[in-house]
């Protein structure tokens, strides 16, 4: 499931702690910054093969919401 491995990334990549990662939880809330969203940009396109920019990031905030891109994005791929 895609909102579990967003949340594996999140905990091991950018130590959020696994109690806040939730599907309503906001990047703002798990405390990444700006360059945190450059990375995990850069970490969802290697790991999912699918391009979600910084920006995007930013503006979507909620786990469910960036997981339901990255589903799309991945499914118009295949």
């Amino acid at each position: 499931m895609l909102l579990d491995q967003l949340k594996e990334i999140l905990v091991t990549s950018f130590q959020a702690d696994p109690d806040l990662v939730a599907p309503e939880a906001t990047l703002t809330e798990l405390e990444l910054d700006s360059l945190d969203l450059v990375e995990l940009s850069l970490v969802i396109e290697k790991q999912f093969e699918a391009r979600v920019s910084d920006d995007e990031l930013a503006e979507l905030q909620r786990l469910d919401a960036i997981a339901s891109l990255i589903g799309d994005r991945t499914a118009r791929a295949a």
